[in-house]
């Protein structure tokens, strides 16, 4: 029968004892454990640090004022030479590790390869075992870090350190101050003006200052900028404005009040239709798009910003993308209609409404050069409207010919008053029985003649992409990004992360939903891409 034995008890066994004893083959610690540090300053503290440590096990009995002993965290402020001395095993260790080639033939006294970079450098090893540029300014009155500086690779964590440390010291300024500035402290980067330009590139200050808007390739037309529909089927409004007017004449003089104009852009044939509204609030503008409508019949599809008015319209007239036709029969004649909102501050993309305001306020501006507004009433200016409404109708959509058999220009107005310009009386005698007799063949051969000419002449204008025309990285959820706002300076621009995009037909993002903080308060944005400048993308 077997007793068990205690281990502890029993002087027979004996324990086990291993001992490990490390040796090192190097005498650097490598240069991968400087990519733990993110600026220069701190990885020189670091090894200025370390090696203070290391001196203190190496000295305990010396006289150094601090006394400090083992590890420990040393308070005092570390001196010119130990911060020289750390800078010195950094850029030595990294050399050592870069260019053992030529670090070995210059040791050996050997010229180096045609292949090496450092040919054309003539390098020299100093007193310190640091690799210098030889060069040919020897006899220059120059310091001698500038006349002979340190070699540095151009592809290393180190090399973006003191880049990145000499940039910020010139205040984010060019390539050109960054690398005079490293010049200055005696380094000399192997292919410096593309190691400089990749770092300023990727810094995020610099970005904020100077960083462009982002930019998408233009987009397709809509179908209702291409459809042969009737007049003012598919339209894009806009308010513009206000002008003062005289409202009415009082004993010390006159009442003035405040006007302005909804300018409806049919999407088609480009004709425009211009109201005059006494406010800016929703009821002003139901009441203009009513009389719109009456005049110029029911629409299908609407197309505007994202004004308070016109958001407050749509509410209360219950249009949307999917709307009960029954609610809205006694605004829109029966007709089913969808009112489209562009993003905030995207004007760029209500293009066909937004240049005839330009060209209305043009027009407005020699009107009143001539009659003065300084007894402008509400009557005078809804005449004024109306004979801008009649100049914009009548501008060519297509460059006028020379051609003396192609007589005919093609003009909004052309369709929307069936005239081609002064009607004369027609020759001979007619009875009242002739009266209105082929006329309608008359109207539908102008009609014809109006479309054939609008497909085969003006939609070709608009085939080509002026401008935008590369696509684009898209941006995505994560993203940091800079919201341009005008009312500020470049500096107070607010951040903004992504949290959703909207995609196009095509597949590329053009708007995007952004998530800002100010002042303990978090608020989503609907901002187009161009009002964005990125700043650090969800990958990096």
């Amino acid at each position: 029968m077997f007793e068990l034995v205690d281990e502890d008890s029993d002087t027979e066994i004996r324990p086990q004892v291993s001992a490990l004893h490390t040796v090192t083959l190097f005498k650097s610690f490598g240069s991968h454990r400087f990519k733990r540090f993110s600026t220069w300053k701190s990885l020189v503290r670091g090894i200025t640090c370390l090696a203070h440590i290391a001196r203190s096990f190496q000295e305990p009995n010396s006289n150094d004022a601090r006394k400090c002993k083992g590890w420990h965290h040393c308070q005092e402020v570390y001196t010119i030479a130990e911060l020289q001395h750390s800078k010195n095993v950094i850029i030595r260790t990294v050399q050592h590790e870069i260019y053992a080639k030529e670090i070995d033939y210059i040791t050996n006294s050997k010229s180096i390869p045609k292949d090496s970079s450092l040919k054309k450098l003539d390098p020299f090893l100093d007193k310190d075992g640091l690799l210098r540029v030889g060069g040919r300014l020897k006899h220059a009155s120059l310091e001698p870090d500038e006349r002979n500086p340190l070699i540095i690779p151009s592809h290393h964590h180190v090399t973006t350190l003191i880049v990145q440390h000499y940039h910020i010291q010139v205040k984010h300024q060019g390539r050109l101050f960054t690398e005079g500035a490293l010049h200055t402290a005696g380094l000399w980067i192997v292919g410096a003006k593309r190691c400089v330009s990749s770092i300023i590139f990727s810094c995020i200050t610099c970005r904020k200052l100077r960083g462009m808007l982002q930019t998408q390739k233009m987009a397709n037309l809509p179908a209702d900028r291409l459809s042969m529909d009737p007049p003012f089927t598919n339209i894009g409004l806009d308010v513009f404005g206000p002008w003062s007017v005289t409202a009415r004449q009082t004993r010390g003089g006159q009442a003035n009040s405040k006007r302005w104009a909804v300018i409806f852009t049919c999407m088609t044939i480009r004709a425009v239709h211009i109201e005059v509204i006494e406010s800016m609030d929703t009821s002003s503008f139901i009441n203009a798009l009513r009389r719109f409508i009456a005049i110029r019949g029911p629409v299908k599809h609407i197309r505007s910003d994202r004004g308070t008015n016109f958001i407050g319209a749509a509410k209360e007239l219950q249009i949307s993308s999917n709307i009960d036709a029954k609610i809205v029969e006694r605004y829109l004649s029966d007709q089913d209609c969808t009112w489209t909102f562009k993003p905030p501050h995207s004007s760029h993309m209500g293009g066909a409404w937004e240049r005839m305001i330009g060209i209305a306020r043009r027009i407005l501006d020699s009107i009143f050069l001539q009659v003065g507004t300084a007894r402008l009433t509400h009557e005078s200016l809804v005449t004024f409207m109306a004979e801008v409404t009649a100049i914009i109708n009548s501008r060519p959509l297509t460059p006028v010919l020379s051609d003396p058999e192609e007589p005919f220009l093609l003009t909004p107005a052309t369709l929307l008053t069936q005239k081609t310009g002064k009607v004369s009386p027609p020759p001979g005698e007619f009875s009242t029985k002739d009266m209105y007799k082929r006329q309608w063949k008359q109207v539908q051969c102008l009609a014809d003649t109006f479309w054939d000419r609008w497909k085969k002449q003006y939609i070709s204008t608009l085939q080509p992409r002026n401008k935008w025309q590369t696509v684009r990285p898209n941006l995505k959820p994560g993203d940091v990004v800079l919201l341009k706002d005008c009312q500020l300076q470049r500096n107070e621009w607010p951040l903004g992360l992504v949290t959703k995009t909207f995609p196009s037909e095509d597949g590329n993002v053009r708007k995007v939903e952004v998530k800002v903080c100010r002042q303990q308060e978090t608020k989503l944005f609907l901002r187009p891409v161009c009002e964005l400048i990125l700043l650090l993308s969800s990958t990096e």
